[in-house]
């Protein structure tokens, strides 16, 4: 098996393979080319995304700096997915992305992981872990997702929560590590932040 084909398997493989290399670096000249857009070359980011993406639905919108391993390569995008300033993606493996969903400005989803054995690290070994985010969640500012994470529908994570362990649906979770909080519940459908009422 190649050290590319490693890359998908949750096995050790060296990331400077000359093969995984060659395709990365073309990834990220693309990415680069995201990056260089004007604000108002909307259309631009549009298409450029489409060709650097696994998968993206329409409707979706990345404001620059966005960083990513693999330019997006291994990203796949529902519809109607927003992200704020310096998303990055480290995507090493795959990462899921369910529609509507928000990520804050500085989030990170990070699919690879080292070796704590020091003789390894010293080698250049890596292992991914894919990451799936459900539909129509909130990431807040700064918070981490860790590999092989699963997050369901519905879900928030607060500002600088480090995602260490799966999250399930329909909670609100923050912290470090990051912990579910509490359900969503009725008051939620009365106020929308604090004592502010849903007035729609």
């Amino acid at each position: 098996m190649s050290m590319k084909d490693k890359m998908h398997t949750g096995e050790l493989y060296l990331p400077n393979d000359e093969e995984i290399m060659d395709e990365q670096l073309k990834r990220l000249d693309r990415l680069y080319d995201f990056n260089a857009t004007r604000p108002t070359q909307l259309e631009k980011r549009a298409a450029l995304l489409k060709e650097m993406f696994a998968e993206i639905g329409e409707g979706c919108y990345i404001e620059p700096p966005f960083h990513s391993n693999f330019g997006g390569g291994h990203v796949h995008f529902g519809k109607n997915i927003y992200a704020n300033f310096n998303l990055t993606l480290v995507d090493d493996t795959h990462i899921y992305v369910g529609d509507y969903t928000m990520f804050g400005p500085n989030v990170t989803v990070a699919t690879a992981g080292h070796p704590i054995l020091p003789e390894l690290r010293r080698q250049g070994y890596q292992y991914n872990a894919p990451i799936h985010i459900g539909t129509n969640c909130w990431i807040g500012a700064g918070a981490l997702i860790m590999p092989g994470i699963t997050i369901g529908d519905n879900v928030v994570i607060g500002a600088g929560s480090v995602v260490t362990k799966d999250i399930p649906s329909n909670v609100l979770a923050v912290g470090v590590p990051c912990k579910v909080l509490r359900e969503i519940n009725d008051h939620d459908k009365e106020y929308y932040f604090k004592d502010r009422k849903i007035n729609l």
